[in-house]
């Protein structure tokens, strides 16, 4: 009686590999894509404070503000995001400061490739919203 051999042979392994790298090139993309679309929340989530502090500093003061320290930011020009991945800058758009502000979050580093995200005091959008 002759003993069967037992484990799997050289082409079975390959074969399972092959199909392991094949399943991995489609879904890795596919999570950096994710990824990427949740850090966008902290993005959003900055531009939606200093909107909110701009329109508590336009009803006072009758209107907006490019310089973030005017609301109680820090020091430097631009706002960090809670988590880092975006950096947030003001400006005037339109007919200027006193009717219209952009608030602009710029992606940093992990996040760079994804492009701006703007939003101003009249709720227009631009960017990967």
């Amino acid at each position: 009686m002759q003993a069967r051999p037992r484990g799997f042979s050289l082409i079975e392994l390959m074969i399972v590999v092959a199909i392991i790298a094949i399943l991995a090139a489609v879904a890795y993309p596919s999570y950096q894509n994710s990824i990427t679309k949740s850090r966008r929340s902290d993005g959003i989530t900055i531009i939606n404070q200093v909107l909110q502090a701009q329109e508590r500093y336009f009803t006072q003061n009758m209107t907006y503000t490019s310089d973030l320290t005017d609301l109680g930011y820090g020091a430097a020009a631009n706002v960090p995001s809670p988590d880092g991945y975006y950096q947030v800058t003001a400006a005037a758009c339109g007919g200027g400061i006193d009717e219209c502000v952009v608030v602009t979050a710029a992606p940093q580093g992990a996040q760079a490739g994804d492009g701006n995200l703007s939003m101003n005091s009249r709720g227009t959008k631009t960017g990967s919203w």
